[in-house]
């Protein structure tokens, strides 16, 4: 397997899809292929990707902060999924979100748009959290999912004000820390040399080495729910082995099983694309996990060129790194990441 797939990711990185990669491989709790190949840099001078590598997640923050945050404020009993996100944040209820509850940002069935580009205004954190109070419903909540990162937004400051802490002040001491993540964390302070280099900003006039790629979340300040958070193949291997073991790592509990069974749920059964809380699951149409992970398969991908995805029937996951974004933002993930995920599972 192991040759089969860097020489695919090789060939990926020959047509200039990606610039690396760090690949993962784990079955039935033994690691079985993690490599790095071709470059975390490429412009303006190349340097070769290496294990240790930090990489910007992107949308991987979904799955590897939020959700956990908030799986465990459902541990200890701080919240329930239907709880009105109005109850926490009265501003929300604006233009009729009243009813809006924490099941549905997580589900992305709110009714909120996909994106809007509050960057193009300089806005912070407080400017764009505003904005989505103020923001109209663009369908009927419910009826179909539309990935929303403004919902994942909210989630953030719902978290800060439930904790009565920093987001990433929270994430570290109940996640990143027990699961001993040390090289994981938002607005990181690593040697450039560390990063894979993302795409170049017109406005440093360089690439982004630890600078996080998503313009929102820069303009919030490198924090946010929906993206900012880095780290290494290593960290997100013991991300992956809490969630194999049912919220243990190491001996202790970090979450409980029935929060980790609960967001592995389907709860859009109405729309062609099927979600857990936060969590992406096996569809019928275009997933990223390709053809043969089973229909018990969960995961999440990234922007930037990252994914992890769980094949509970067989005991694996599989954790993608890669900085694609380096060569601008159209080079071609969609078709990769699926072939990858055939490649490895016809092994299993």
């Amino acid at each position: 397997m192991k040759e089969t797939v860097l020489r695919f990711l090789q060939k990926e990185i020959d047509a200039e899809h990606i610039p690396g990669a760090v690949v993962h491989v784990s079955y039935k709790g033994e690691v079985v292929l993690q490599e790095s190949i071709g470059s975390k840099v490429v412009y303006p001078e190349k340097s070769p990707m290496k294990l240790d590598t930090v990489f910007d997640l992107a949308s991987l923050t979904k799955v590897v902060a939020t959700l956990p945050a908030i799986l465990k404020l459902l541990d200890e009993g701080e919240i329930r999924l239907d709880d009105r996100v109005a109850y926490f944040l009265p501003d929300f209820a604006r233009k009729n979100k009243e009813a809006i509850t924490i099941k549905q940002l997580l589900t992305h069935s709110s009714g909120l748009p996909a994106h809007k580009p509050y960057f193009e205004e300089d806005l912070n954190r407080e400017e764009v959290l505003e904005n989505i109070y103020n923001q109209e419903l663009e369908y009927v909540t419910d009826h179909k999912v539309v990935y929303s990162d403004l919902g994942l937004i909210t989630l953030y400051k719902l978290v800060e004000v439930v904790t009565g802490q920093r987001f990433d002040e929270f994430v570290m001491e109940e996640i990143l820390t027990p699961l001993e993540m040390v090289n994981s964390g938002f607005n990181p302070k690593f040697d450039r040399d560390r990063y894979a280099a993302t795409e170049y900003s017109e406005k440093r006039k360089d690439y982004k080495f630890g600078i996080v790629h998503d313009d929102n979340t820069e303009s919030m300040g490198g924090i946010s729910g929906h993206a900012g958070l880095f780290s290494t193949i290593h960290d997100l291997q013991n991300f992956a082995t809490m969630i194999e073991n049912d919220g243990i790592f190491k001996g202790k509990r970090i979450l409980s099983r029935n929060a980790l069974d609960i967001s592995r749920k389907n709860y859009t059964s109405f729309a062609s694309e099927y979600r857990g809380l936060g969590w992406i699951l096996k569809s019928p149409n275009l997933s990223s996990c390709g053809d043969y992970f089973s229909d018990l398969s969960y995961g999440h991908t990234g922007f930037t060129g990252t994914s992890i995805w769980f094949d509970p029937s067989v005991d694996l996951h599989v954790i993608l790194l890669t900085n694609r974004v380096h060569f601008g933002r159209k080079p071609p993930i969609i078709r990769l990441r699926p072939r990858l995920h055939n490649i490895i599972r016809s092994h299993f």
